[in-house]
């Protein structure tokens, strides 16, 4: 099982190692503003469906605690 404190530390880390300075991000933010570029992290990036992944395991374990 998976505690809430890895799991926010691996969230930490890919944030920190894909997110932050993101090219594609910063240019759809430009171009296409704000929602776009977090629309597209959303549906289109592979981080973000893994970052999705872990915000449902860490909502799953807050629930049992």
């Amino acid at each position: 099982m998976i505690d809430f404190k890895s799991i926010v530390q691996e969230i930490d880390e890919l944030n920190e190692t894909y997110c932050e300075g993101c090219f594609v991000k910063t240019q759809l933010r430009k171009e296409s503003g704000k929602p776009a570029a977090h629309r597209f992290c959303i549906e289109k990036c592979t981080v973000g469906e893994q970052l999705q992944f872990l915000g449902e395991e860490l909502l799953k374990s807050s629930t049992r605690a």
